[in-house]
């Protein structure tokens, strides 16, 4: 892993030591490229269904190295899309059952952990996401309206209730979902690649994928031949050939800091490891880790030119000092400096329409899952368990959610691309500026809501 750049409090913790690469070319039935939890869980489901499938898992660095190993913890039932878009597209009978689908994956994946003996600090203490301005207060209201005809579980929740979970500076208000668990994502994805050995799945890794093309894999070490190819790449698929305008690779950074002291937490809340953010429209989110800490994390890092990736962009120093001061603004009680220990950044995979996608191309023994803006922990492994089912050719409720099979437009061309989500992306901290300074709605930015799958 030379030359990965500081990696996260998560997988600081883990044993990283490289599984073998792939000698040379061989056969398989089915071939994964990306072991992060979406390969995983695909070769997971796979694997347990038909013992006698040869799976290949391939990995350019180790299991967990992408966002899998990076995120923020959450574990929940959000996907990218809104229900609303979805049911724009599909009706509210069918967002309705994803959303249902989400929600149930919660307790599949704490499920599988236990089963499999993957302690990874999983905590089911639902979102609080607080209202810290009239403006914010105003958004939060809407989407409590917005998401009631799909059964998400979400609720209003009036000061002094959301202060009572989370007791951070300016709470008005707030809303509650029961349908997220804070874990630690390193000791899962690590925990799940040794379970996919035991089941007899052979994971490569340390073996960059060149090309792939139906039936064939390409790699620096030999080709893997499968009737059925699996793309798990995420927020690296613009670095395979044909793969460029597919999803663009945006940097989400992290900071967790030391074990803070039991009078922090009886100030500060959130008691039963619930997940936490606010109602700014530049996401911020963070959890209360089994050990006490305080992982962190928001966007802002700039797109870098033709969906570049590079270990040096997680540690973009303006991101990290805002963190910092979100951070300290939230909780005072840290200190004019926060008691960071570990800081680091990850690229997800962000499609054109915002909108997950999960598919196989029957014609070209093509799969694919991904595209997760960020909330693809609990996606991922609804991903998985999909891809099994489609690729075994079981009919399921599953196969029919209005994910399956979605075709993502392609991102505009450089310079375009650069310059519009660029753009995007300084609109967004604009206006969170701007109604926090007149605490009025900032208008011009409602054309963000459009490009995010609102």
């Amino acid at each position: 892993m030379s030359g990965q750049g500081p990696i996260s409090y998560w997988l600081s913790t883990a044993d990283l030591t490289p599984r073998a690469a792939l000698p040379g070319s061989t056969d398989a039935d089915v071939v994964v490229i990306g072991a992060g939890f979406t390969g995983l869980w695909t070769a997971y489901y796979l694997a347990a269904a038909d013992p006698g499938l040869r799976i290949v898992v391939l990995e350019a660095q180790v299991a967990g190295y992408g966002a899998s190993g990076r995120n923020g913890g959450w574990c929940s039932a959000l996907f990218p899309a809104s229900p609303a878009a979805v049911a724009r597209k599909h009706g509210v009978a069918r967002a309705s059952a994803l959303v249902a689908a989400m929600r149930d994956t919660i307790d599949e994946i704490g499920r599988v952990a236990t089963a499999e003996g993957v302690d990874c600090d999983y905590a089911k203490g639902g979102t609080v996401v607080l209202a810290r301005s009239a403006v914010q207060e105003a958004r939060g209201r809407a989407v409590v309206d917005a998401e009631a005809p799909f059964g998400t579980g979400l609720a209003w929740l009036a000061a002094p209730e959301a202060s009572a979970l989370c007791n951070a500076t300016r709470v008005r208000g707030g809303t509650y979902t029961p349908h997220c668990a804070a874990i630690h994502p390193g000791k899962l994805v690590r925990g799940l690649a040794d379970a996919v050995e035991r089941l007899g799945v052979t994971i490569r890794e340390q073996t960059r994928v060149l090309r792939l093309q139906p039936g064939r894999v390409e790699t620096e070490a030999g080709s893997v031949r499968a009737e059925v190819i699996v793309r798990a790449t995420e927020g690296y698929t613009a670095g395979l050939p044909g793969h460029r305008r597919l999803l663009v690779p945006l940097y989400s950074l992290m900071a967790v800091t030391e074990p803070l002291p039991a009078s922090f937490w009886a100030h500060a809340g959130l008691a039963r490891r619930e997940t936490f953010s606010d109602f700014r429209r530049m996401i911020i989110y963070g959890q209360r880790t089994a050990d006490d800490r305080l992982a962190f994390g928001g966007r802002g890092a700039p797109y870098h030119y033709g969906s570049q990736v590079a270990p040096a962009f997680g540690q973009d120093t303006r991101v990290h000092t805002a963190i910092d001061r979100t951070l300290v603004d939230l909780f005072p009680a840290l200190g004019p400096r926060p008691p960071v220990t570990h800081r680091w950044g990850g690229p997800l995979g962000v499609p054109r329409d915002w909108t997950a996608s999960v598919g196989l191309d029957r014609s070209t023994g093509l799969a694919w899952g991904g595209g997760y803006v960020g909330d693809g922990v609990a996606t991922a492994n609804l991903a998985g368990r999909t891809l099994a089912d489609l690729i075994s050719g079981r009919d399921s409720a599953r196969a029919r959610l209005p994910w399956v099979g979605h075709r993502w437009p392609q991102w505009e061309p450089e310079p375009l691309r650069w310059l519009a989500i660029n753009a995007g992306l300084r609109l967004a901290e604009f206006a969170d500026a701007r109604e926090a300074r007149t605490g009025r709605v900032f208008r011009p930015a409602a054309v963000l809501g459009h490009l995010t799958g609102e």
